[in-house]
């Protein structure tokens, strides 16, 4: 049995890829830290983490190690939850991108709500921009959200992504026309990282579609309308990558990060973390 003090440590390491940070971030030193870590290391038998005077990462061991830990530790705030006789009460005001509506998110809040009946979860879908500035203005308590990878340290990292081009399976672009784009109405990362992308590759482009949800883009790329820009782990099956068949420019990575307001109630919010953390970010099936 591993102890949830040494993964709720290792976690913060494995997240902040720093002792010091880690330490920071739980209230205890940096000595600590490491010995927590080795006393994990030694139950897993296992070498779980690899420092240097430069650099903290994880092994291929702790990277499985990080998603264990994640599950125990919300099971282990399930089960307190459940037994303590102290039900959790409140409003959660939770807002998610739209396009992260279509993972495992939806059988995440569900669950969620079997384990805290009373909170009030209140649920924004839009795209990642608006649920920023509804977080900062206080209408928000949680958001999740996509941003370019390593643009801030703001958040909590759920997993990372690269964003591809999808077309449908029968679509065709001919040499030297201008690519055929469906895109988000501006503001939008999707759409900034697309229209950046052709131009600074001498690309000529033109907007078939606008749209200001996932699901008229993907109604528009269904229905051979041109191409988008989508993070690759989340394509619908019946799409497919064409950024090689028509030799569209990368796009670059990003991340899924959770952001909370620091007003916000912190004991559903810390739940409702730990749900999603332990989960990641998987196509719903």
């Amino acid at each position: 049995m591993f102890d949830p003090a040494l993964l709720t440590t290792f976690l913060a390491v494995a997240e902040t890829r720093s002792f010091t940070a880690a330490g920071l971030r739980l209230g205890i030193s940096q000595q600590t830290v490491s010995q927590h870590v080795g006393r994990l290391e030694k139950a897993a038998g296992r070498t779980l983490v690899v420092r240097d005077t430069r650099d903290v990462r994880l092994t291929d061991d702790g990277d499985a190690m990080a998603g264990f830990a994640r599950t125990i530790l919300a099971a282990h705030s399930a089960a307190e939850s459940w037994f303590s006789g102290s039900a959790m009460r409140g409003r959660l005001r939770f807002g998610a991108a739209d396009d992260l509506a279509i993972t495992q998110l939806p059988r995440i809040l569900r669950h969620f709500r079997q384990l805290h009946p009373d909170v009030d979860l209140e649920l924004t879908v839009n795209q990642s921009g608006p649920l920023r500035r509804r977080l900062a203005s206080g209408h928000l308590d949680l958001i999740f959200v996509k941003q370019t990878a390593g643009e801030s340290d703001e958040g909590r990292r759920v997993a990372g992504d690269t964003m591809v081009w999808i077309g449908q399976e029968k679509l065709q672009v001919e040499p030297g026309r201008p690519v055929p784009l469906i895109a988000y109405q501006a503001p939008s990362l999707s759409r900034q990282l697309a229209i950046g992308a052709l131009e600074a590759s001498g690309r000529t482009w033109r907007i078939t579609c606008n749209t200001r949800d996932v699901n008229g883009v993907l109604a528009a790329v269904r229905a051979g309308m041109g191409v988008a820009v989508f993070p690759f782990s989340l394509i619908p099956t019946d799409l497919v990558k064409v950024s090689d068949r028509f030799s569209l420019p990368a796009l670059g990575d990003v991340d899924y990060v959770l952001v909370a307001n620091p007003a916000a109630p912190r004991e559903p919010v810390e739940a409702l973390t730990s749900a999603i953390m332990s989960r990641g970010v998987r196509r719903a099936v």
